[in-house]
């Protein structure tokens, strides 16, 4: 492996690390590397150590950058300047870049009044909320905005935004998917048409990726082969119309990377040097690195830069392996099948981090969709260029249905395969030893004698595998606030690691917040699931109950069992019959306790609940107790309800961390309830922009007048809680702080 290449990829491991938070373990590590480097007299080493812990600080000043604009401009009402990444209409979504002095933040706009188009200069009104958790890479979300135009942007984005409108109208029903093949966008595809091409391991062709535009690239050089021009013209011209391809894609990630792997190549070509694959990989990587550390995060320079090595490494494998031993169309398929195995092993743990699951059919559907990725990606980039001579660029669209139609054929397929796709929530350690294991198979593919690095491989899955099972946990009870838009789900981890879920989110059309949020978090933390709690049936709450009992397998479901339950509900209920958890009815003053955590009972009284006109007046009420700390879960509870137990359980309310009710609607949190309760931290699980307009703004003034520190998902994402049994550390956006043990 050359030079070049080791140094990125140590950048890009700092760049990792000081976006991940480890700065400090990165320099204790990088200073005893140092230090060994320079006892054994190796400049190498030394010098690629010092090149980590660069990219590790880097990553830590961007960060610091990051939360600072965020805080900077969070609750603030603009006017702010900007360009529109992504149209704007009134009453409607739409992304805007905001430029504020020296910030540069990406925003979701819920427009109230006026409209914009990509690539417009625009003013923005309305109130920011800045954090994480709001999904699609927003960093922050502006509601009931007011848009002004304030004439055109810049010329690539309004080129972007024409591409996109001549695709729609070129291609009609197949412009979803020609628009994600063409020009990088993906929001018109259909979540059903996104899931079977994850579970079919094929999800990589709807992004923009170094195949499209090395496809792009080779079919423009034939066709000015075929116009007699001459080989260098015809090679100079295909770089120049595929690196205006490259920007007018607003320069993603892996197309930058191909584009600058095709310009290595051509130099070589046409000055008749050899180059290295892996010398072109490390300048193709390394370069958007350079322009924006922030690119190392992007899932689509990760699969792009893993997917050519494990390219270059499946090539060397196979001229090794395959080509002596087999020829013709043998040795092609067999090489075929080789490429896609090694693909699919390599990007395995990004996969299964970013998404969840694991495509056991990828190698297949990979092999079928290569061939017809071929020859559609060059049509289609042919009907966009005839998109001015309209009947032309349809008739090339129509010829390209037929292609469109078996690519989506070939993932309905793979999808339909029996456990074809698994579910996959790997922790973060699980995910880094995967990865040391995948980086062991490219050496193994490429050495002589592969023999220690598949020792490596294989040991770094055995400890991946090991590990969560041991799992000792942390020794202090953690409450897990997870931000799953608007609805609740708690994750309760005792000091032994082992967990207790109260709710588990919302529930919509193509999915659940179990599926997609609360299984995959615990997993990543580790350890097992001992019981879920279910507040009352409403879907925001249940919504994504029965995924999560299906995936974690809890040995006990409590319940106030309110009559008249959701479907989701009894799909819960179903599930939890199927992997044979034990259903238990709540009353007053039952308990569990787990690893010296009691969690008691509070609500609902069955007297009560037969009068309960709606499930939020019959939510489980849930007091948690270790050590002297304590927590007061209140799930939807109203003022009703909160009546009641000021009449039967008043003595018990104290709780230094409560978890305010019906999420922070002004129908909850009376001042009789608050002044019984006395919290020291508020916690409130909403959604950004939610329609109900949660938390109110006399809640959350009321809460502090208590005294309390007021943490809500829809500004800081997940919030966690953690206690020794006396002091009490919170962490949020980025941020941790402890709380004096005096009250």
């Amino acid at each position: 492996m050359p030079l070049v290449t080791a140094a990125v990829l140590a950048y890009a491991v700092g760049l990792l690390a000081g976006f991940g938070g480890w700065v400090a373990p990165t320099i204790i590590v990088a200073l005893a590397c140092g230090l060994a480097a320079g006892v054994r007299r190796q400049p190498v080493p030394g010098a690629l150590v010092a090149i980590a812990l660069a990219g590790a600080v880097v990553a830590h000043d961007a960060r610091l950058e990051d939360r600072a604009c965020r805080l900077a401009l969070g609750g603030s009402v603009g006017p702010w300047d900007g360009v529109v990444t992504g149209g704007v209409r009134a009453q409607a979504g739409g992304r805007v870049l905001l430029a504020v002095g020296t910030c540069r933040l990406p925003v979701s706009v819920a427009a109230r009044q006026g409209q914009a188009d990509a690539g417009d200069r625009v003013r923005v009104s309305g109130r920011l909320l800045a954090g994480g958790g709001l999904g699609e890479g927003a960093l922050a979300r502006v509601d009931r905005a007011t848009i002004e135009r304030a004439g055109h942007g810049p010329l690539l984005p309004r080129l972007r935004a024409r591409a996109g409108r001549a695709v729609e109208r070129v291609f009609g029903a197949d412009a979803p998917l020609a628009a994600a093949l063409l020009v990088a966008d993906t929001r018109q595809i259909p979540p059903a048409v996104r899931d079977r091409f994850a579970a079919s391991g094929l999800v990589h062709i709807l992004s923009i990726s170094g195949l499209h535009v090395a496809i792009v690239a080779e079919a423009v050089q034939l066709v000015l082969l075929a116009a007699r021009l001459p080989r260098r013209g015809a090679l100079i011209a295909a770089l120049a119309i595929t690196l205006g391809y490259v920007a007018l894609l607003g320069w993603p990630a892996p197309a930058l990377r191909a584009g600058a792997m095709l310009g290595v190549s051509a130099v070589g070509r046409l000055l008749q040097r050899p180059t290295s694959p892996w010398a072109g990989l490390a300048i193709g990587g390394g370069i958007p690195l350079l322009a924006d550390g922030r690119i190392v995060l992007d899932l689509g320079w990760q699969l792009s830069v893993s997917g050519v090595a494990a390219l270059i490494a499946a090539g060397a494998l196979g001229r090794r392996w395959v080509t002596p031993r087999l020829g013709g169309w043998r040795g092609t398929v067999a090489r075929g099948l080789l490429t896609s195995a090694v693909a699919t092993v390599v990007t395995a743990p990004l996969v299964t981090w970013h998404f969840g699951q694991l495509s056991l059919v990828a190698p297949l559907t990979n092999l079928a969709a290569g061939p017809i990725v071929a020859v559609l990606q060059p049509a289609l980039f042919l009907a966009l260029v005839l998109a001015p001579v309209t009947p032309l660029a349809r008739f090339v669209a129509d010829a390209a249905h037929p292609l469109l139609a078996a690519l989506d054929g070939v993932a309905a397929a793979g999808a339909a395969v029996p456990y074809g796709a698994v579910a996959v929530a790997p922790t973060l350690t699980g995910a880094f030893l995967c990865g040391v294991a995948t980086l062991a198979v490219v050496v193994a593919c490429v050495s002589v004698w592969p023999g220690r690095a598949v020792i490596v491989a294989v040991g770094a899955v055995a400890l991946a595998v090991w590990l969560p099972a041991v799992n000792p946990g942390s020794g202090e009870l953690e409450l897990h606030m997870l931000d799953v838009g608007q609805g609740d789900a708690i994750a309760l981890r005792t000091p032994a690691g082992r967990w207790i879920v109260v709710d588990a989110g919302r529930i919509w059309r193509t999915g659940d917040a179990g599926h997609r949020t609360v299984v995959p978090y615990l997993r990543r933390h580790g350890g097992r699931t001992a019981a879920f709690v279910l507040s009352h049936p409403h879907a925001d709450h249940v919504g994504g109950a029965a995924s999560l009992v299906r995936a974690l397998r809890p040995g006990e479901y409590w319940d106030g069992a309110y009559v008249g339950g959701s479907a989701p509900y009894r799909a819960s209920l179903a599930a939890a019959r199927a992997v044979g958890a034990r259903w238990r009815r709540v009353h007053p003053g039952d308990s569990l306790r787990l690893d010296d955590v009691t969690v008691r009972f509070l609500a609902p009284d069955s007297l009560w609940l037969v009068r309960a006109s709606d499930p939020n007046e019959a939510s489980t009420i849930v007091l948690v107790t270790y050590g002297r700390v304590r927590f007061l879960l209140m799930g939807d509870a109203e003022r009703n309800e909160e009546s009641w137990l000021l009449r039967h359980a008043r003595h018990e309310l104290r709780a230094d961390v409560l978890k305010v009710g019906h999420h922070g609607s002004r129908t909850s949190s009376s001042p009789e309830f608050l002044d019984a309760v006395r919290p020291r931290v508020a916690l409130i699980s909403v959604g950004a922009g939610n329609v109900y307009r949660h938390p109110s703004a006399s809640v959350v003034r009321a809460l502090a007048d208590a005294g309390a520190q007021v943490l809500r998902t829809d500004v800081l994402g997940t919030v966690v809680v953690r206690t020794d049994g006396r002091r009490i550390t919170l962490q949020a956006d980025d941020d941790r702080w402890t709380l004096s043990p005096d009250r």
